[in-house]
């Protein structure tokens, strides 16, 4: 019975009423040792009536044990993997030891986890309980987090019960406090009545924990209970509250207890046990004793502090013999871990078996067991360069497992070990370089990866560089990188320094370019991306980001896709394709926080930021700009601070404010965040060279289109010369203007650029008094900006359209509210909806419908949509059931149709 808890059973009872309705949520638990959190689950377990339980526990002497947790929560569910996309199955088969080892990717295993516990729930719901969440191994925990955090649209309640200040991010937390006195004499009187006085002092003394206040009172004496003597002092705690009952086991009870305090598979602990000589009497007395139960196939501590009593009773010497016996006795990791724990000082063979262990539990997707294992087995190794190699494989699988900062402390482990070996020393750099890269310092990556040798290196340092916004860098690493032979990579540094220097490398890069047909990783097309940047063809570059996209998905990220997706969105946002980045940046900012890519944050930060300035969302806009530029500039990652800043700039220009965006401009190439970085400032300049036109400066407009003609003059694709094309008609006279607007216009690949030029020049047509001239460039304008969700260009074209003396009739529907309505004269009051039924509807999906709306419009299946945005495949059908009436249809055929109207073809632009 539980006693004082009314707002934790609101809290629970609200958790699980959410759940059976199909809104499904997580909850932690958080309180101090014996606080009454497994209470509180076995409650939640109780209140789901025909809502299935599945139930883990997180065992100490299990923590190092990769999936150990996943293991006991999914075994009863595994005849439903068959469901699941096949790669998401075969990852969890792999993790639960069902068959070999398959992807390693921890996101597409944690996806799966996520599909097979959606599956588990039907017909009727699913309670999902963990308990002891701070004892959960580590692989087992990232799944589970990953899966709670996604848990919106399934029925599913997962109440988690955790001790201490061991994180768990994301999820709403109930604090477990002890009980006031009025409970507490409630749970006393059930089993240990006290006088009154001596009741008070126990709950205070206790900070009113049940557990405390039970065995405390417990081990009062008649006199101390009914106050005639005082109350111990100090009263036994922590461990000290079972000792008692620990010291009274026999010799062989207390040697059972001690092999089932590090190993909790029965059998094995019977085997040891039986070596041991503890008897056959040992486990009944444990359980006679109240201090542990067998459970299945497990031996279970009644409570946690019983485990650590029995534990820390016990000499440094008989831990080693429990360890050894068990070691005996087991076989594969489990024998590894053992050894680990029966050896006495350095030992290779135990750390060669240890290593071995960890590569198994890696190739598994289990990368912080491996970290730990990895770590454990350097500790033993005598030979300093192998325990370096150790080190750094440790750090490695940290950083795969999304610990950067236990990565960056392995690796300058690591380093003090491996002396003079070269080869390993530039590993370890190289590491160390990508590690800043990703989530520290972009400069100080710079200076590490550019000391390096190797091209590898060498590329690593331009991309380092190019994300700082140091030019010399670029040049001086493309120099030393043309020492190397001819192919594919050593093309693309080497032209992207030399153009930069001024000295050709423009026909390497072609080069380089003509090979995209041979490449098959998504880095590789990040390079072919960057090359195409550097000749000035932004539509390509798009291109092969997207391409880049794709590559990630399909074939597993292994900590690729959250940066990949930096460009994609990118590719989406130059696209005008709004939505469609606005939904990718918000997956890649979830898995690059995931991840602890700190820059990637930044960098989906920053987009973020962009597309609301174009959708005129100022306050969001101002927002995620001043996140993106609170990493972005201590990280001295020049190229996302640029883009923060550029999105503010834009803002101003978008919203028609010349005169500041001119000024924001002005500073995103002299001062300021990102300030001068190549890639901002040159892909920044045809919105540059507008503003300063608008705000009435025609020599800084003039000015930077010299700049810009320079860094476009050996751009080959249509859509490179009509930004050119644009940018001169800025700045010409009214006349000439005209016709270099109208060469842009036909020019133009890109529906949205096309969009920005169609309303420049049918501004430029109505100024010269040619209003039927201007009427349709104006109203396709108007209605790609709707389309697009560009709401202050939309307003702009508008207004210019009824200056332009045409009416705008706008359809009606429940989507376009507001659509239709007499703006009279006033062309600020401009509909903010998309003309049409079909313009409209797809506005109304969320990022994540829009994402599943866009793949099944590509023909992907349920299941493939599932494994490509980790989601289950009841999700998606979910979503899918939410999509159509929003929508107005009732078929794929139909939501395919409505998306390639909403298409544009290629997405140009750089990877600003």
């Amino acid at each position: 019975m539980l006693y004082g808890r009314s707002v934790e059973t609101a809290a629970i009872d609200a958790l699980v009423d959410r759940a059976r309705k199909g809104s499904g949520g997580a909850l932690v638990l958080r309180g101090e040792a014996g606080a009454g959190k497994t209470a509180l689950l076995d409650l939640a377990a109780s209140r789901g009536g025909p809502m299935r339980v599945l139930r883990t526990t997180g065992v100490e002497a299990e923590a190092d044990l990769a999936f150990a947790a996943l293991h006991q929560l999914l075994l009863p569910v595994t005849g439903l993997l068959d469901a699941l996309p096949e790669p998401q199955a075969e990852a969890v088969r792999g993790a639960l030891g069902l068959a070999p080892a398959g992807s390693r990717d921890r996101f597409l295993l944690a996806a799966g986890v996520l599909s097979l516990l959606a599956e588990a729930a039907a017909p009727d719901g699913l309670i999902c309980v963990v308990d002891d969440f701070q004892w959960v191994d580590r692989p087992s925990a990232d799944a589970l987090l990953f899966a709670a955090r996604r848990l919106g649209t399934e029925p599913i309640a997962m109440p988690l019960a955790v001790r201490g200040d061991t994180p768990v991010k994301g999820l709403p937390t109930l604090e477990i406090a002890g009980l006031a006195e009025p409970a507490a004499a409630e749970l006393l009187d059930a089993g240990f009545p006290l006088a009154a006085p001596v009741r008070r002092d126990l709950v205070a003394l206790t900070g009113g924990n049940p557990l405390a206040l039970r065995e405390t009172a417990r081990l009062l004496t008649p006199a101390q209970r009914a106050g005639r003597e005082p109350l111990p002092d100090p009263l036994p705690g922590g461990n000290r509250l079972f000792g008692d009952r620990v010291a009274a086991l026999s010799a062989g009870a207390r040697l059972a207890a001690l092999l089932a305090a590090v190993e909790s598979d029965l059998d094995l602990v019977l085997r040891a046990a039986d070596r041991l000589g503890a008897g056959e009497a040992a486990l009944p007395e444990i359980e006679s004793a109240g201090l542990a139960s067998v459970s299945g196939t497990h031996v279970r501590f009644r409570h946690p502090l019983i485990r650590s009593a029995v534990y820390e009773a016990a000499s440094p010497a008989a831990r080693r013999e429990a360890h050894a016996a068990l070691a005996e006795v087991s076989g594969g990791d489990r024998r590894a871990r053992h050894l680990a724990g029966a050896a006495l000082g350095q030992d290779e063979s135990v750390a060669a078996a240890l290593t071995r262990a960890a590569e198994r539990t890696r190739d598994r997707g289990g990368y912080g067991a491996a970290a730990t294992a990895l770590t454990r087995a350097a500790e033993l190794t005598p030979e300093p360069l192998v325990r370096a190699r150790r080190l750094k494989d440790a750090a490695v699988a940290s950083w795969l497992g999304g610990r950067p900062g236990q990565a960056e402390s392995l690796l300058a482990e690591a380093r003090e070990f491996a002396g003079a070996d070269t080869a390993l020393t530039m590993e370890i750099a190289q590491l160390r370089g990508r590690f800043e890269l990703n989530s520290g310092n972009a400069a100080e990556a710079v200076r590490i990866l550019a000391a390096g040798d190797t091209l590898d290196m060498l590329a690593d340092a331009s991309e380092a560089a190019s994300y700082v916004g140091d030019t010399a860098a670029i040049v001086e690493i493309g120099r030393r990188a043309a020492a190397f032979p001819e192919g594919f990579l050593r093309d693309v540094v080497v032209g992207i320094g030399a153009t930069l220097a001024g000295d050709g490398g423009h026909d390497l890069l072609k080069r380089a370019l003509g090979r995209t047909g041979e490449l098959r990783e998504a880095a590789e097309f990040l390079w072919a991306t960057a090359a195409a940047s550097s000749l000035g063809e932004v539509d390509l570059s798009c291109e092969l980001a997207e391409r880049a996209g794709r590559v990630a998905r399909v074939s597993g990220m292994t900590g690729q896709l959250p940066v990949v997706l930096e460009f994609v969105a990118t590719a989406e946002r130059l696209a005008g394709r709004l939505a469609e980045s606005r939904a990718v940046s918000e997956e890649g900012l979830e898995l690059a926080r995931e991840a602890g890519y700190a820059n990637t944050v930044a960098a989906h930060l920053a987009n973020l930021a962009a597309v609301a300035a174009l959708r005129g969302e100022e306050e969001p806009c101002a927002r995620y700009a001043r996140e993106a530029l609170a990493i972005a500039v201590p990280h001295r990652v020049g190229l996302r601070a640029g883009l923060a800043a550029y999105a503010l700039a834009m803002l101003d220009l978008c919203l028609g404010r010349f005169a500041a965006a001119h000024d924001r401009f002005t500073a995103i190439v002299a001062a300021g965040p990102g300030a001068g970085h190549p890639t901002v400032v040159w892909r920044s300049t045809p919105d540059r060279i507008e503003a300063a036109v608008g705000a009435g400066d025609p020599d800084a407009a003039r000015k930077a289109l010299e700049a810009y003609e320079r860094w476009s003059a050996h751009a080959g694709t249509a859509e490179s010369r009509a930004l050119l094309a644009r940018c001169r008609g800025l700045v010409l006279p009214d006349d000439q203007a005209v016709e270099a607007l109208g060469e842009a216009s036909r020019l133009h690949d890109n529906p949205f650029e096309a969009a920005r030029t169609g309303l420049l020049l049918g501004e430029r047509l109505r100024r010269t008094h040619r209003p039927g001239e201007a009427r349709a460039h104006l109203r396709a304008a108007f209605e790609t900006f709707q389309r697009a969700g560009a709401a202050p260009w939309a307003r702009r074209a508008y207004g210019e359209l009824r200056a332009a003396g045409e009416s705008v009739p706008v359809e009606t529907s429940t989507a376009a509210k507001g659509v239709g309505k007499d703006v009279g004269k006033d062309t600020a009051a401009v509909p903010e909806a998309i003309p049409g039924v079909r313009g409209t509807a797809l506005d109304t999906l969320t990022p994540q419908e829009l994402r599943i709306a866009t793949l099944v419009a590509g023909g992907a299946t349920s299941k493939e949509i599932a494994a490509r945005l980790f989601l289950s495949p009841r999700t998606v059908e979910y979503h899918l059931y939410k999509i159509y009436p929003k929508l107005g249809i009732t078929s794929r055929t139909e939501l395919a149709r409505l998306v390639v109207l909403r298409k544009a073809p290629a997405a140009p632009g750089d990877m600003l």
